[in-house]
């Protein structure tokens, strides 16, 4: 240990580590703020604003009709709110008020992380906030890592996402126990990792770019997949440069490789979908195809009688060439019993197990979770017309029937329309929690409480859906949707205040936002998966890089430094 003085202030350095450097390398306040506001308990939230608050302790919002500091949207929620319920009269029913108070909690919690965000953004230099959110998604990407290594631990198998046995409890379902450093759902970590993939392909950082994806790839959540994909494919053509464009190329392979050797049942399916085609099409294109090769030759000339033997006859020789050699080419299985030790008795080869069979399927018993929904069928049956359906076709996702269930209820209630039914009645976290069904997380059973239009429209749907077969528990079938919670919540009033003083908070800065495009773009569509609001993590890591790109484009001189330079031609 070396003591050294530096402008009169001794620091403590040990072999390739200085304590004062370090301390400045990042903002720590910063990072152990989001490691803590992102875990799914809300004790931990709470945790993490008092020790920020305590540390930064400030409560000047800045709020404006114009050039507002932070989203204005925050500010209107509250009054919508409190109109909604008093015009719906929701606060007659006293089991209602915790409701209410929960979502309203809720609001203020996620208004009092944006305004610390900002104010850390504003007064930390954008290199320090680079530096941290590298040691952010590293943190991740190791607690990622860890969930995996467990899952690997249990099924005994390298390779989880092909592992079939154990009913297949993991299989195509590993990716949903990759939850990070959330701990929430694997589309919450999704999320997250998809922000990290843009932010640091326009921060010219591959390596980070690639624990990223990887992570990314890791959840296997396939919307979430495809949205990130598509908007990959968008800032290609779109304000990127060469070396950017190289990256993206490299997130592009690196997600095709593990989709098609790590989880090899979506390669089998995609397989059979292309073989479906081909089968389909086969006969008339080798129709097609014979007709032109009888009539006439390449360079335009008709052949004659003679020339249309010969080439029959030739191809009739290749083709039994063909079948020969595929004949005699040995198989795997072939292969491996030749490797097998030759003994008196021949050779000795015990077949494993063949997982496909029905009893390496999922059993279909009750599982705690799937019999609470059952039990809460049994108790309302009467009042969940879609539960009593036998059997159950739906023609539509479920996503999409309860878009069309909120339209068709605001419809036929043009006074509720304006400012909604109030938060908890009909369409978020909080309305499917307190139902007491074990939904988004436990709810105290003596003060359940289920709005008769929640009852009949979102609740039935979800019930009638997820009380079934794991084949119709999906992501598509359930009606969680930021847009819906705020136009049947909140009201026409509610949904203008999200595009307006929320989204177009950020948006309004397209021009100038690099990084903060693609993952403003992500938001937007991310809104129609979940409800995102009360989730509470992912959009604080939204917030956070968008205020930061505002930053860094509006003061030039604060640009982060990367690795490339970004005067590079855009190509």
């Amino acid at each position: 240990m070396n003591i050294n003085k530096y402008k009169g202030i001794m620091t403590i350095s040990l072999p390739g580590f200085d304590i004062k450097r370090w301390k400045t390398y990042a903002d720590w306040r910063l990072l152990i703020f989001l490691l803590l506001f992102i875990n799914v308990r809300i004790p931990f939230k709470i945790v993490a604003l008092i020790f920020v608050y305590i540390s930064q302790f400030n409560f000047q919002f800045g709020f404006k009709l114009r050039n507002s500091r932070i989203p204005l949207f925050y500010l209107l929620v509250f009054p919508i709110a409190i109109a909604a319920a008093v015009i719906n009269q929701n606060f007659s029913n006293l089991y209602y008020i915790p409701v209410f108070g929960g979502a309203l909690i809720c609001w203020a919690l996620a208004l009092l992380a944006v305004h610390q965000v900002k104010l850390m953004v504003d007064k930390t230099d954008a290199e320090t906030i680079y530096r941290t959110l590298i040691i952010f998604f590293i943190i991740n990407a190791v607690f990622s890592a860890g969930n995996l290594m467990h899952i690997m631990w249990i099924t005994k198998s390298i390779n989880p996402y092909a592992f079939m046995g154990m009913h297949q409890r993991y299989y195509i379902n590993t990716g949903d126990d990759v939850m990070g450093i959330s701990f929430d759902i694997s589309s919450t970590n999704a999320v997250i990792c998809a922000f990290g993939v843009f932010y640091f392909i326009y921060k010219n950082n591959l390596p980070m770019m690639i624990v990223c994806m990887s992570t990314l790839a890791l959840t296997y959540s396939n919307l979430i997949s495809i949205l990130v994909l598509l908007l990959l494919a968008f800032i290609f053509v779109y304000k990127t440069t060469r070396n950017q464009k190289s990256m993206i190329v490299v997130a592009l392979l690196l997600y095709v490789t593990s989709l098609v050797k790590i989880s090899p049942q979506n390669e089998k399916y995609i397989n059979e979908v292309t073989k479906s085609t081909l089968r389909e099409n086969r006969i008339e294109k080798q129709g097609h195809a014979a007709g032109q090769a009888t009539t006439a030759n390449p360079g335009g000339r008709f052949i004659t009688r003679d020339e249309q033997r010969r080439k029959f006859a030739q191809n009739y020789l290749d083709s039994l060439s063909r079948i020969k050699a595929q004949q005699e080419k040995p198989s795997a299985l072939d292969k491996k019993i030749k490797s097998l030790p030759l003994t008196d008795d021949g050779r000795l080869y015990i077949p494993g197990p063949n997982t496909h069979f029905a009893e390496f399927y999922n059993t279909g018993e009750m599982t705690p979770d799937r019999q609470q929904l059952i039990d809460c069928i049994a108790a309302h049956k009467d009042q969940l017309p879609l539960c009593r359906l036998e059997p159950f076709n739906p023609a539509l996702p479920g996503k999409i029937t309860g878009a069309i269930q909120t339209f068709n209820y605001l419809i036929s209630h043009p006074l509720q329309s304006i400012v909604g039914l109030a938060p908890g009645n009909f369409s978020s976290k909080i309305a499917f929690r307190a139902v007491g069904a074990g939904i988004r997380g436990n709810y105290p059973q003596k003060y359940i409480y289920i709005n008769p239009a929640f009852m009949h429209n979102h609740l039935d749907l979800y019930l009638s859906f997820f009380s079934k077969d794991a084949g119709f528990r999906s992501v598509r079938n359930n009606p969680y949707s930021t847009y819906d919670q705020m136009l049947s919540e909140y009201g026409i009033l509610g949904l203008l205040a999200l595009l307006i003083f929320y989204i177009g908070f950020f948006a309004r800065h397209y021009k100038k936002l690099s990084y903060g495009l693609p993952i403003l773009m992500m938001v937007t569509g991310i809104f129609f998966l979940d409800y995102w609001f009360e989730q509470l993590s992912v959009l604080v890591i939204f917030e956070l890089m968008l205020l930061l790109n505002i930053k860094e484009t509006t003061t030039p001189h604060l640009k982060t430094k990367t690795t490339v330079q970004e005067e590079l031609a855009y190509a």
